[in-house]
This record gives C-alpha cells, structure tokens and sequence, in this order.
C-alpha cells in the first residue's frame, strides 16, 4: 500500500500577514472615528427607539464616499446591527432602518440600497439600488374609510440565500433561495427557490442556473 506524501502547508507570506495587520489598524481607526455617531445613536436610541436612532445615523454615514465610507459604514454596522461581519462591504447611499438585520461573510451592498429587516447570508452581492423592505406587508390597507398610516402592519425577516445575486434596481419582499438571481429591476412578490433566474413584475422563475438560455452555448 502506498503511503500518500504529507501535506505540505506553506506558511502565511510576510506581506499577507502585513496586509492583515494593517487593515485591523484601519478598522480600529474607523472605530475610533464613528465614537462620537455611535454616541448621538445611544443618546436617540434611548429616547425615540433603536430603529428610529439607525435610520438618522445611516443617513449621516451614507454619505461618506470610497474606502474611507467603507470603513466607517462597517465599524458603525458592527456595533448595531444584529450581525455584520468584518468583511461586509456597504457602499455610498445606503440607508438602513431596522437594527435586526444582518450581513454575513463577503456581502456586498451597492451604492443607494435601502434594507429593512433583512438576512443577507455569505457571499450575496446587491447591485445599486436595490430596496429589500421588512416583508410586503409593512402596511396594511384593507379598510379604505382609515388613512393607511393608521391602519398599522407587521414586519418579517427577509432572507437572501447566500451567493445570490440580486440585479439593479430590484425590488424584495419574500425570501430568495441560495445561487439565485433576480434580474435588475424585478419585483420579488413570491419566494423564489435556489439557483433560479427569475425576472420581470412581479418576479418569475424564467429557469434554472444549470439551463441554457437563448444565445449561450454549452
């Protein structure tokens, strides 16, 4: 019987552990930098509700541009939300309103997203402009003699499977399951099950990812 050779692990190169060094020093920086928001986001939250003080404080920090935004988006998030991990990625123009939410492993959030109480798992990827709400039925409308504001709703986990990607401009108000995709500008009104491509409003599976659409080649 053969004896298979033993794994040879190389060692961490000299410049990948400077490289992680030094973005640990940046992060503490950017923690450093949003003490005094995180500080205004305690004093509102205890007076107006946690929700209410992270809409104000996402509104400020969405205006910090490039990686210098990134930074300070993260550092913030991490102290609030339910879960952002270190490697999230939350671009210009993004605005958050529920502190449930939460950014798993390597999620990218496009410039001028607004998220509610969503789940974003590893490795999902927002294009610009997406809105994932807290489910569709934010508000209730079924008594026409009441304004809609007084009718109160209910707000549930909006769940993005990970890898996923969702196209620009698409809007999400049911759960969409791992390795799917929804084209930009669609409208998610039903769950949308794994590795489908769904398009259009409201959102239809058009097929799967392991099918041939028209024009590609096997």
């Amino acid at each position: 019987m053969t004896v298979p050779e033993p794994r040879i692990i190389p060692p961490e190169s000299e410049q990948s552990r400077l490289k992680g060094f030094l973005k640990a020093v940046i992060r503490f920086i950017a923690l450093i930098c949003v003490l005094p928001i995180l500080a205004v986001y305690w004093f509102n939250a205890a007076l107006f509700g946690r929700n209410r003080a992270l809409e104000s404080a996402s509104q400020l920090l969405s205006l910090f541009p490039g990686i210098s935004g990134q930074y300070l988006r993260r550092a913030f998030l991490q102290q609030v939300l339910a879960k952002c991990h270190s490697s999230t990625l939350v671009e210009f123009g993004t605005l958050f309103s529920q502190t449930g939410a939460e950014l798993g492993e390597n999620v990218y959030v496009g410039p001028r997203c607004q998220l509610g109480l969503v789940r974003l798992e590893r490795d999902v990827l927002l294009a610009s402009g997406v809105q994932i709400p807290s489910g569709g039925k934010t508000h209730y409308f079924d008594d026409p003699s009441r304004p809609i504001r007084e009718q109160g709703g209910e707000r549930r986990m909006v769940t993005i499977g990970a890898g996923t990607w969702i196209g620009t401009g698409a809007i999400v108000l049911e759960d969409v399951g791992k390795g799917a995709i929804v084209a930009a500008g669609s409208v998610v009104t039903k769950p949308i099950p794994e590795n489908a491509v769904a398009a259009g409003v409201p959102a239809k599976v058009i097929r799967t990812r392991f099918e041939k659409g028209e024009g590609e080649k096997g």
